[in-house]
C-alpha cells in the first residue's frame, strides 16, 4: 500500500512575509535613525570637563544626553577623537535605507569594513591641526590616530611636515573612498551624484564669468565717468582763472554788474565784438558757451583803436569820468593783447574745452566770483597814483594747473603809449580771493604700535674682582724674601680673559631669527609666539609661548627638525622652571671662549663663604657658576670622549687649588687611565700618589671608609655633629692651648657596686676636608665592580658630614656602571654631550644632553632636579703645569701609607664588615653552629642537605661545608659526592 505525504501549507503567504520583512526593516531603520540621533548629541555636546569614567569631577554634566552621554562621549573621543563622528554617520545613513527601503542589499557585508572606516578617519583627524578651543593632550584623531601616525612618520622615509601632508592626503582619499562602500552607495546614486557635481561647477563657473563680466563693465564706466569728471573740473578750474583775470581789469561801483555786461557783450554774435574777441577775454566765452566742435574757429586779425584825449576826461562827471577811463583801460588793453597772442596756442584750446559741454543740456556757471556787497566797495584810488599793468600770459595745454586759483603772479609789466600820462597813475584793482580754498586741518595722528621688541639685551655686567685679585692686581714691594710655608698660586698663571675674542649678533639679526624660527614651527603645526630673545656666549634661548592646549612634549619632540631648519648644529628645546614658557636653545655662529681665569678672579668665587667651591663655568646669560660641593655633597659626571668632561675635572680641581691650602683641604686621585690627573702627582693636597691600579684604588676607597669611621668616632667624642663644628672646637681648644678630655665610665666599683669613671686626655687636630676624584669609573667596576659599589654606596650615605666628598666621572654612563643605588646617592650630577637619549636618560633622568655642542657644553643638575645649561671654562695643559709646578715648590706631600697599601687585618675585617664584604660576622658564626649541630647529629652532610635544614641558598650552603672540611669536620667528598663524618657521634 503507498503512501503519499501531503505537503503541510505555510502559516503566512508570500506577501504576508514580504510586509513583515518590510515593515521589521522599517523599525530597524527607525531605530537606527534614533540611535544616530542620539549619538550625534552626544558626540556634538561632548565636553571633557564632564564627569565619567575618565574624569571624576564635581562639574555639572552639560552633555544633551546628561550621564550615559558624557560616559559613552569621553571614551570616543580619547580613543578616535573627531573620527568618532563616523558612528552616527553610519547610523543615520543605514537607518534612513532601511526606512525608504534604497540600497539596503549587501547590509552587513558593507558595515563590516565600518572599524577601518573610523581607523581611517581617525587618522586623518590626526594629521589636522588642533584649534585653541581643543584642550585634550592627544589630537584631533584620538590617541589611536596619534598612535598610527606617529609610527607611518617613523616608517615612511620623508621629513615630517612632508608626511603629515602626504598622509593627510591618502587618509583623505582613502576615507571617502571607503565612507561610500560603507555607506552603502549604489552605482544609481554615484551617477546622480556626479550629474549634480558637474552642474555645480558649470553653473558656479557661468555665475563667476558672469560676476567677472559684471565687474569690468561697471569699472570700464566708472573709469569712463572718472575720465569725464577729471576733464570738467580741469576746465571749470581754467575759467576760473580766466574769468578772475578778466575782472582783474574792471573797477566799478558794483563789480558783479560789469563783469556780467562784459561776459554778455563778448558772448554776442553781432559784429561789434570783433575787437573785444582777440587778447585773453576771447576765450571767456568759450568757457561760458558750447564751442562747436566740427567748425575750426576764425581768428580776427588784431586792429588798433584809437585813444581819446585825456583832455575830455576832465570834463565828464565823476562816475561818467571813472567808467570812460575804464573803458579806455579795456580798449588799449585790447589793443596791445595780439602782439602776444599766438594761434597754435589758442587752437588746442578749444578742443580741450570742447569736450566740457559735448552732449550735456546745461553750461557752466561762469560767476565764480563772489559778489562785493554795497557798501563794503574799496576806497577810489587817486588819479595820481601809478599804473601798473598784470598780464596773464596765454594757457597751454600740456602744462598742468597746479597753482591755487586765488593766488595769481605778477606777469612782466607792459607799457602803455606814453601819452597816457593820466592813465598810468590810476591805481590797479585789488582782486578778491576766488574760491579760497578752506586749509584742510591734519587728520589727527593715530598712535601707531611700535612693533614688540622680543631681544632682551644681553646685559653683560662688569665682573666684580674679588679681593685676592685687586691685591695681585697691584704692584708689591718685597724688602726681604721670608720662606714662606705655602702660598696660594697667583691668578696670573691663568690665561689672561682680556685677550679673549667677544662676539655679538645685532638686535636686527636676532629679530629675524626669531619671526624665522615662529615660520619654522607653524611649518610643524606648532602654534605660538616668540616672545623673548636672550643671547648668551655660547646658545641663544628663543622663549615661545605656546598656544593653548599645545603640548611640551610635542616642542620637545621636534629638536631635530628644528635644528635642521634653522640650519644649527643641534637644538635643545626644555621647559622653562617657574614660567610658561618653552625654551629653544640655538648655538651662537661664533662660539665665545670661557676661561678659568675670568671666574676665578670674580667676587662670586673669591669672596664667597663656600666650604669647597666649584667654578663650574657660565650660564646661558654669562653670568659665573659657582657650585659649593660641601653642600652637592657628592658629584657625578658624565660625556663622552671630547666632550669637555677632562677639561671640566680639572677646573673643578683648581678651582680647590686656588682656595684651599693642604691643611684644609687632602685629595684622593684615582685615575685607571693612567693620563688625565697623573700631572698632579706630587702636590701637597695628596693623601698618596695618584692610584692607577684598579685594585689599589679599592683599597684607597676601603680606606676612605675606615677613615670615616674613625672621624665619626672622634666627632661623637666632642658631642658635634658636623666636621665644621668639630674644626671649631679645635681652634677654640688651640687658642687656649688646652687638651680635649673626656670622661667615661669603665665599670663599677666590686666593693660599693659604684660606678667608676676615668678622664680621657687627647690632643686637638684639626680634620681637613677629603675629596675622592675618580676619573673613570667604569673600569674601576669591571674589575670589581661589588666592592667598588659598596665602598661608594656607603661613603655617599655617610661621608658627608665628615668632611669626606666625591667626584666620580665616567665616559660611559650605562646602568651597569651608573647603578640605581649609585644614582639614589649622588642627586647632583653634570651631564656633557652624550650619544644617545638612553644615556642622557641614565644620567639625568630626561633627554636633552644629546644635544649639546660638546667642547664644555654641560648640564647642570642641582639637588632640587633643576637642570641649567653650563658652559664650561677651559684650561690648557700649560697653565695646569704651570700651577703644579709652583705648587710643588713648597715642598713633597706628606703620604699615608695605609691609603694604598691598606690597613691591618683586624681593621680590614671590621670595613668589610661594615661593608658587607664577608667575613666572619656574629650572625653568620651563629650559623655555622647550627650547621654544625645539624650534621654531628643526623650524621648527613651535603650542600643540598644544609641548604634545606637551614632554608639558605645554595652558595652560603657550600661555603659552609667548604669551612667545616677545612677544619676537619667532614671529609672530602669521594667519587659519588658523599662525605664522612669525622666527628664521633655525641652521647
Amino acid at each position: 500500500m503507498a503512501y503519499q505525504a501531503r505537503g503541510r501549507d505555510p502559516l503566512l503567504d508570500s506577501n504576508m512575509q514580504a510586509a513583515i520583512e518590510k515593515r521589521g526593516k522599517e523599525l530597524i531603520g527607525i531605530a537606527l535613525i534614533v540611535l544616530g540621533c542620539m549619538t550625534a548629541a552626544m558626540i556634538a555636546s561632548y565636553t571633557p570637563s564632564d564627569p565619567s569614567w575618565i574624569s571624576a569631577t564635581d562639574a555639572p554634566i552639560e552633555n544633551w544626553m546628561g550621564r550615559f552621554g558624557a560616559s559613552i562621549a569621553a571614551p570616543l573621543f580619547m580613543i578616535v577623537g573627531w573620527g568618532s563622528w563616523g558612528i552616527p554617520l553610519i547610523l543615520l545613513a543605514w537607518g534612513l535605507r532601511f526606512t525608504l527601503h534604497v540600497g539596503e542589499d549587501r547590509a552587513l557585508s558593507r558595515l563590516s569594513f565600518a572599524p577601518i572606516m573610523l581607523a581611517l578617519a581617525a587618522i586623518y583627524a590626526a594629521t589636522l591641526v588642533p584649534s585653541s578651543s581643543w584642550t585634550h593632550s592627544f589630537g584631533l584623531g584620538g590617541l589611536f590616530g596619534d598612535t598610527i601616525l606617529g609610527a607611518l612618520l617613523n616608517i615612511l622615509p620623508v621629513g615630517t611636515t612632508f608626511g603629515v601632508k602626504a598622509m593627510s592626503f591618502l587618509a583623505g582619499v582613502a576615507l571617502v573612498l571607503l565612507s561610500l562602500f560603507v555607506l552603502g552607495a549604489t552605482k544609481p546614486e554615484l551617477r546622480l551624484v556626479g550629474r549634480f557635481l558637474v552642474v555645480g561647477i558649470i553653473l558656479s563657473y557661468a555665475s563667476l564669468m558672469n560676476l567677472l563680466g559684471r565687474g569690468v563693465n561697471g569699472a570700464a564706466a566708472a573709469a569712463h565717468n572718472a575720465k569725464e569728471r577729471r576733464i570738467e573740473r580741469k576746465a571749470q578750474a581754467e575759467a576760473q582763472v580766466e574769468a578772475a583775470a578778466a575782472a582783474g581789469y574792471a573797477y566799478a561801483a558794483d563789480e558783479t554788474d560789469i563783469l556780467i555786461d562784459e561776459v554778455e557783450t563778448y558772448a554776442s554774435p553781432e559784429p561789434a565784438t570783433e575787437v573785444a574777441k582777440t587778447g585773453l577775454l576771447a576765450r571767456v566765452p568759450g568757457l561760458i558757451k558750447r564751442a562747436p566742435a566740427p567748425v575750426e574757429p576764425e581768428l580776427p586779425e588784431p586792429e588798433l583803436v584809437e585813444m581819446q584825449p585825456l583832455a575830455d576826461f576832465d570834463e565828464m562827471p565823476g562816475d561818467d569820468r571813472i567808467r570812460a577811463k575804464i573803458a579806455d583801460v579795456i580798449r588799449a588793453r585790447s589793443a596791445q593783447e595780439p602782439e602776444f597772442e599766438d594761434p597754435a596756442l589758442a587752437e588746442p584750446l578749444i578742443e580741450e574745452i570742447a569736450p566740457l559741454t559735448k552732449g550735456r543740456g546745461r553750461r557752466p556757471d561762469p560767476l565764480l566770483l563772489d559778489p562785493i556787497p554795497h557798501g563794503e566797495l574799496p576806497p577810489e584810488p587817486p588819479l595820481t597814483a601809478t599804473r601798473e599793468y598784470h598780464y596773464a600770459a596765454p594757457s597751454v595745454e600740456s602744462a598742468p594747473m597746479v597753482e591755487d586759483i586765488s593766488a595769481f603772479d605778477e606777469a612782466p609789466m607792459v607799457e602803455d603809449a606814453p601819452s597816457l600820462q593820466e592813465m598810468d597813475n590810476v591805481e590797479p584793482l585789488q582782486l578778491r580771493q576766488v574760491a579760497t580754498p578752506t586749509p584742510v586741518e591734519a587728520a589727527p595722528t593715530i598712535p601707531v604700535a611700535e612693533p614688540r621688541k622680543v631681544v632682551q639685551p644681553r646685559t653683560i655686567k662688569p665682573v666684580q674682582p674679588s679681593t685676592r685679585a685687586k691685591a695681585e692686581a697691584q704692584p708689591s714691594l718685597a724688602f726681604e724674601e721670608n720662606a714662606v710655608a705655602y702660598e696660594l698660586p697667583p691668578l696670573s698663571l691663568l690665561a689672561n680673559p682680556m685677550e679673549i675674542q667677544r662676539h655679538h649678533l645685532s638686535d636686527e639679526a636676532l629679530e629675524e631669527n626669531a619671526r624665522m624660527l615662529e615660520t619654522v614651527l607653524d611649518d610643524y603645526g606648532v602654534k605660538g609666539e616668540i616672545v623673548s630673545v636672550r643671547p648668551g656666549p655660547v646658545v641663544t634661548m628663543y622663549e615661545l609661548e605656546p598656544a593653548p592646549g599645545l603640548k611640551a612634549s610635542r616642542v620637545i619632540g621636534l629638536a631635530d627638525d628644528i635644528a635642521r631648519s634653522m640650519s644649527a648644529l643641534s637644538a635643545r628645546v626644555s621647559t622653562v622652571p617657574g614660567r610658561s614658557v618653552i625654551g629653544i636653545e640655538l648655538p651662537n655662529e661664533n662660539r665665545e671662549k670661557v676661561v678659568l681665569s675670568e671666574i676665578l678672579s670674580a667676587r662670586d668665587f673669591g669672596d664667597t663663604n663656600m666650604k669647597l667651591p666649584l667654578a663650574l663655568g657660565k650660564d646661558i646669560g654669562g653670568d659665573a657658576i659657582v657650585a659649593n660641593l660641601a653642600k652637592m655633597p657628592h658629584l657625578l659626571i658624565a660625556g663622552t670622549t671630547g666632550s669637555g668632561k677632562s677639561v671640566a675635572i680639572n677646573t673643578m680641581i683648581l678651582s680647590l687649588l686656588y682656595r684651599l691650602t693642604p691643611e684644609e683641604c687632602r685629595m684622593i686621585m684615582i685615575d685607571p687611565k693612567m693620563l688625565e690627573l697623573s700631572v698632579y702627582d706630587g702636590i701637597p693636597h695628596l693623601l698618596s700618589p695618584v692610584v692607577t691600579d684598579p685594585k689599589k684604588a679599592v683599597v684607597a676607597l676601603k680606606w676612605v671608609v675606615g677613615e670615616m669611621e674613625e672621624r665619626y668616632r672622634k666627632m661623637s667624642k666632642m658631642g658635634v655633629r658636623n666636621i665644621d663644628g668639630y674644626n671649631s672646637r679645635v681652634n677654640d681648644a688651640l687658642s687656649r692651648g688646652e687638651l680635649f678630655s673626656r670622661t667615661v665610665q669603665t665599670g663599677f666599683d666590686d666593693d660599693t657596686g659604684e660606678p667608676v669613671f676615668e678622664t680621657e686626655e687627647f690632643a686637638p687636630e684639626k680634620m681637613p676636608y677629603i675629596v675622592v676624584i675618580v676619573d673613570e669609573m667604569a673600569d674601576l667596576m669591571m674589575v670589581a665592580g661589588k666592592e667598588i659599589e659598596a665602598c661608594i654606596q656607603r661613603l655617599a650615605q655617610m661621608a658627608r658630614a665628615s668632611g669626606i666628598h666625591l667626584i666620580m666621572a665616567t665616559q660611559r654612563p650605562s646602568v651597569d656602571v651608573i647603578t640605581g643605588t649609585i644614582k639614589a646617592n649622588f642627586p647632583t650630577r653634570i651631564s656633557f654631550q652624550v650619544t644617545s637619549k638612553i644615556d642622557s636618560r641614565t644620567i639625568l633622568g630626561e633627554m636633552g644632553a644629546e644635544q649639546l655642542l660638546g667642547m664644555g657644553d654641560m648640564l647642570y643638575m642641582a639637588g632640587g632636579a633643576k637642570i641649567t645649561r653650563c658652559h664650561g671654562p677651559f684650561v690648557s695643559d700649560e697653565e695646569v703645569e704651570e700651577i703644579v709646578n709652583h705648587l710643588k715648590s713648597f715642598g713633597p706631600p706628606e703620604y699615608i701609607g695605609g691609603v694604598v697599601e691598606g690597613p691591618e687585618d683586624d681593621r680590614a675585617d671590621n670595613i668589610d664588615a661594615v661593608l658587607g664584604l664577608g667575613g666572619n660576622t656574629d650572625g653568620e658564626n651563629a650559623l655555622y653552629d647550627t650547621a654544625v649541630a645539624i650534621v654531628i647529629k643526623d650524621r648527613k652532610c651535603s650542600t643540598s642537605y644544609i641548604q634545606r635544614k637551614l632554608a639558605i641558598g645554595y652558595n652560603k650552603a657550600a661555603r659552609l661545608v667548604e669551612q667545616m672540611e677545612d677544619e676537619g669536620l667532614v671529609s672530602p667528598a669521594n667519587h659519588v659526592g658523599k662525605r664522612e663524618i669525622l666527628v664521633p657521634e655525641q652521647q
